[in-house]
């Protein structure tokens, strides 16, 4: 097993590769977030989602993207998860890029990323090898673009489970179904949360970089300290304390309108970059030490964050319920195969 080392810039290496990214909030505020989305569900949301074991089990796979990137070994699982944690929304300049007229495929987004580094190599510096075997520093983030293609899983899974229930599926195909509808809403809820930690979608992720003239923090022990350092010198996470500031429900995105939703994610985004100046002026200030009365001031802000991601989870989960199409193909296949069935029973025995 490898071990793990902790840089002198207080980053990680990982048995020799520099990972500069970490996790938005422990696993524990992972859970608060799915947690307030569910808590923003209507009441006749599906009754599988609302039992207790459903409930727990979204909870705990909102961890699970960070989990898989434990796995500092397996550099393909790095090089695929790793940027869907993040969007470095300055990297866009660079690149000549605008947010407002970034492309909805993620590949075709990289595509413009490679031609830019061609074109302009005087913009980037040069990336040590021996820190990028992953290969995804070249890389500003994925996760928009990871956000709303876990809401067309999602809706595919809506999709195929009424088809289920509507034309003669299995008792066990409709529970598979409904398993993998807890699985999508689970995981999808990390990507959705990691982009409401304003160290998220930033260059700043780890201390302030290059022109500083406020002074703000350059340690990079402040993105662990945000993401549950503070908490848990301050009382811990706490989702029952937070569920009654979210509303409920709404839908996002006009799904006659390709590109709407991905535009209304990045507005999400866009809003979280809004607060990375005040998160270092607060921690300028001392209101994030964790000490004294100036806790409260901390606590609101990060609590704030938390229940922007879970009522962002909370629209999407309920949009993609609500938008959710017919899955025709798999009609089809169940009509056919419910059609032999009668067929093959009406034969003489």
């Amino acid at each position: 097993m490898q071990r793990w080392f902790h840089s002198v810039t207080g980053g990680v290496l990982l048995g020799g590769l520099f990972v500069s990214g970490a996790g938005a909030w422990d696993y524990e505020g992972h859970r608060v977030v799915n947690q307030l989305a569910l808590a923003a569900l209507p009441a006749d949301f599906p009754a599988f989602v609302q039992t207790p074991a459903a409930r727990e089990r979204i909870a705990f796979l909102g961890g699970e993207p960070d989990r898989w990137r434990n796995m500092n070994n397996e550099l393909p699982l790095m090089h695929f998860n790793g940027p869907d944690h993040y969007f470095d929304l300055e990297d866009l300049e660079d690149h000549g890029l605008t947010p407002d007229l970034l492309p909805i495929f993620r590949y075709e987004f990289t595509a413009q990323l490679a031609l830019a580094r061609a074109a302009r190599p005087e913009k980037f510096a040069p990336i040590d090898p021996a820190r990028n075997r992953d290969r995804t520093r070249e890389l500003a983030g994925f996760a928009p673009w990871a956000i709303v293609e876990y809401c067309g899983k999602l809706k595919s899974g809506f999709s195929y489970l009424k088809a289920y229930q509507d034309y003669g599926g299995t008792p066990e195909e409709i529970a598979n179904a409904q398993q993998n509808i807890i699985y999508i809403m689970g995981v999808m809820g990390h990507f959705v949360g990691d982009c409401a930690q304003p160290l998220h979608v930033t260059k700043h992720h780890h201390g302030w970089v290059g022109d500083n003239p406020r002074g703000y923090a350059t340690n990079s022990s402040i993105h662990s300290w945000i993401d549950g350092g503070f908490f848990r010198k301050t009382g811990g996470f706490q989702a029952a304390t937070l569920a009654g500031k979210v509303r409920p429900a709404k839908i996002v995105g006009d799904p006659t309108q390709p590109e709407d939703l991905f535009r209304q994610v990045m507005a999400y985004l866009l809003a979280t970059h809004k607060q990375v100046e005040p998160l270092y002026q607060l921690n300028q200030a001392g209101k994030l030490s964790g000490e004294g009365e100036s806790v409260r001031e901390g606590r609101a802000f990060l609590e704030a964050q938390l229940v922007k991601g879970g009522q962002m989870l909370g629209d999407l989960w309920f949009s993609a319920w609500q938008q959710a199409t017919e899955d025709r193909f798999l009609i089809r296949q169940l009509t056919e195969r419910n059609a032999a069935s009668a067929a093959k029973s009406d034969e003489p025995k």
